[in-house]
């Protein structure tokens, strides 16, 4: 098992974990006995899951109260972690948001926050709790990318490249901690129903769903198949055969044949 095991003074540390599926990770660590530390920016919605894991399952639930685009608030998650005594044997670097549309459209500073939410949290926070991962011989890191890393994808060009770089950036951490004991694995979920799509402002330019139905995968299951690639060690994982076939097929069809099909499907450049 890739994950160490559960004990009183260990946690696993969940970035974005007041909805969608990073409370839906949180919630399968809890139930196989982990601790966990909820990171985000809305207390309330901590608070409410912390009690529902810790009563449900009997694990200790911790809260953070963080806004990950900052360093500093970075640092003070990590800090906080130690202050209470806890070990963070598992990093869920969760939390994310989209931009929807054209670069020339979007506002500049929202795009400069998703990039340091997406792309420096992920890798700050793995370079914070790597060190003593490493010091003890065990840990796993478990950083959430996208199928869109697997593409361009004008309309969210921000976006996707931000989970190329995590994706990137995790199969090369991979390597460089495997021989310490530590584990690195990139989850690659396509479309999920979750509050994501209303956050980004997706809902601004459709009116339904835009992908086919099969390609949506129950945030339930998502987070299942996080937590048992987590365990097993594994570098990536892709959840539904229709994505991985998708992710498959995008990653190696010219851009030149591709990029003019993703600019006609996209609704904010329609």
């Amino acid at each position: 098992m890739a994950i160490p095991l559960p004990a009183p003074d260990r946690t696993c540390i969940v970035t974005g974990a007041s909805s969608g599926i990073g409370t839906e990770i949180a919630r399968v660590l809890a139930s196989r006995g982990h601790g966990v530390t909820l990171v985000a920016r809305r207390l309330d919605r901590l608070e409410t899951l912390a009690g529902r894991l810790s009563e449900q399952h009997g694990i200790r639930a911790e809260v953070v109260v963080a806004d990950l685009s900052e360093p500093d608030q970075r640092r003070a998650v990590v800090a906080a972690v130690e202050e209470r005594g806890l070990v963070p044997d598992v990093l869920v670097n969760n939390a994310g948001f989209s931009t929807v549309g054209a670069v020339a459209d979007v506002d500049p500073g929202r795009e400069i926050q998703m990039l340091r939410t997406n792309v420096e949290a992920v890798d700050h926070l793995c370079a914070l709790v790597a060190p003593g991962m490493v010091e003890r011989g065990r840990g796993a890191i478990l950083n959430v990318a996208s199928t869109a890393s697997y593409q361009p994808l004008p309309g969210q060009a921000g976006y996707a490249a931000s989970k190329a770089f995590v994706r990137s950036f995790s199969t090369s951490l991979a390597g460089e901690l495997a021989p310490h004991g530590v584990t690195v694995t990139t989850l690659c979920p396509g479309p999920v129903h979750t509050e994501f799509g209303h956050a980004s402002g997706m809902d601004d330019f459709t009116d339904g769903n835009p992908l086919p139905d099969a390609m949506w995968v129950p945030v339930e299951d998502v987070a299942r198949i996080a937590v048992d690639a987590l365990e097993d060690g594994r570098l990536v994982s892709i959840p539904g055969p229709l994505n991985r076939a998708v992710a498959a097929i995008a990653n190696t069809t010219p851009r030149q044949l591709l990029m003019p099909i993703l600019v006609r499907r996209h609704p904010s450049l329609r």
